[in-house]
């Protein structure tokens, strides 16, 4: 195990917001518990982003209470008892536009980073 430091030394910082269309991104490919969203958020990024307990349950209820998503009780396949979370019709529509935006974000930030010589100072 990695010492703590090391371990938040190499932490990458969400831009406000990303959480949540992370949230809704993994909800799209079907219902999940909180436990699976967090693992499928770390596998898909290649073990980058990690996302800890006491940010993801409070992005989870504060989606749901926005009505983006829902939950319900259910068994997992370890026969626990745990909440599934299922994307609304208004999660949909609100990770398209989340989605939008974070391909400005990601193009303005590329604008900067590699700046082409057109308009760029030398």
């Amino acid at each position: 195990m990695k010492p703590r430091k090391e371990r938040y030394q190499n932490r990458i910082e969400l831009v406000q917001g990303t959480l949540d269309m992370l949230i809704l991104q993994t909800l799209l490919w079907g219902p999940q518990h909180g436990y699976a969203i967090s693992q499928s958020i770390r596998g898909r990024s290649g073990e980058v982003l990690q996302v800890e307990t006491g940010s993801l349950y409070p992005a989870l209820h504060r989606l749901e209470k926005q009505g983006r998503v829902t939950s319900q009780w259910k068994q997992t396949q370890n026969d626990q008892r745990a909440k599934f979370y299922r994307l609304t019709p208004a999660g949909k529509k609100r990770l398209v536009s989340e989605q939008a935006r974070w391909r400005q974000i990601v193009n303005a930030i590329a604008g900067i980073m590699n700046p082409t010589s057109e308009g760029s100072e030398a």
